[in-house]
């Protein structure tokens, strides 16, 4: 958010200093050929000096801003995801102010550093073109020895599967060794129904009557089919794929929910790399982000390098470079 401020605020200066220097109105040239923006009785500011000053202070984020809008706004034209996502981003935003429209316009001034909701939506149109510029750069970097790692290390054919849920019964204002108590007790339950397996009872009796996942255990404790992409707990996910067919687990597995006595049914077999290649990148993608987030300032940066961007300005050019790789740093070291 401070970020976004830094550069709407760049971009307000920007702007009033252009309609300074190009402003209709009395012009005034000085006998070297600079015009001033200002006199007073000793002297004078001039245009080129008030230009060097603004540049210097806040020409490199505002300039970056509109960069970023030639660039992907040209690239990545408006379509009906954008608009949705924008106005869920805005939609979001007003409820957090119960939808009172003086309220909210205040925020996105104080917060936001922006004059109204015309402009709070152009900031999100250009951060969503900003979002596809550096998922692509990435997609584009990315070297078919990362796929094809991927794909043979990770990628499983989806799985079908059963399973009890056994959910401690703990609350949040419970002393650690009450809570220890619970876990303990719950655990003991998934061993016991384990037992009861073992002794011949059938997994869709004991699901009904013991999982504690109320929207499982009706069907016998049936799940959709899943794959490392469905938002399966990790344990979960790597106990399922280590069992046979027509297995269950022997020993409760832990997850965040609790305890799972899990039955394998089937597994389908992994799909060719051709079908889920695309997928394998966007994964890696989002992995790539999710555990650094600085290659979005450096993806943007390849970004606007790959569309031809040259300075004609060596001053800003180096605080241009100065900007992006102080971004890049602080966040490796926050």
């Amino acid at each position: 958010m401070k970020q976004t401020k830094k550069i709407m605020m760049g971009t307000f200066v920007l702007s009033c200093m252009l309609l300074m220097l190009t402003g209709c109105g009395k012009e005034v040239t000085l006998k070297n050929g600079e015009k001033p923006v200002v006199t007073y009785k000793k002297g004078e500011i001039t245009s080129d000096a008030f230009y060097k000053e603004l540049k210097d202070r806040y020409g490199v984020a505002a300039l970056i801003e509109m960069i970023d809008h030639a660039l992907f706004d040209e690239a990545y034209k408006t379509d009906d995801e954008e608009k949705d996502y924008v106005d869920s981003q805005v939609s979001q935003m007003k409820a957090q102010y119960n939808n009172d429209e003086e309220q909210f316009k205040n925020a996105i001034q104080q917060y936001l550093g922006l004059k109204d909701e015309e402009d709070l939506r152009k900031t999100l149109s250009l951060e969503y073109k900003r979002d596809k510029a550096i998922k692509d750069t990435l997609k584009e970097q990315m070297s078919e020895d990362e796929i094809n790692d991927y794909y043979e290390n990770t990628v499983i054919g989806d799985i079908t599967a059963k399973h009890i849920l056994i959910k401690p019964a703990t609350t949040s204002d419970m002393s650690t060794e009450d809570k220890e108590k619970k876990e303990q007790e719950a655990l003991d339950k998934a061993k016991e129904v384990i037992q009861k397996l073992k002794d011949g009872e059938k997994f869709e009796d004991l699901a009904k009557e013991y999982s504690d996942d109320s929207a499982t255990a009706e069907n016998g404790g049936e799940l959709e089919p899943f794959n490392h992409d469905s938002g399966m707990d990790e344990n979960f996910l790597k106990a399922a794929m280590g069992l046979e067919n027509g297995k269950y687990t022997e020993e409760p597995i832990k997850s965040t929910y609790g305890y799972h006595i899990i039955l394998k049914e089937k597994q389908e077999d992994k799909p060719k790399l051709k079908k889920v290649k695309d997928t394998i990148i966007d994964t890696l993608v989002e992995n790539k982000l999710n555990d650094d987030a600085s290659l979005r300032y450096q993806a943007l940066k390849d970004a606007r390098e790959k569309k031809g961007l040259k300075f004609e300005d060596d001053e800003l050019k180096k605080a241009y470079d100065d900007y992006v790789d102080d971004l890049i740093k602080s966040i490796q070291n926050s």
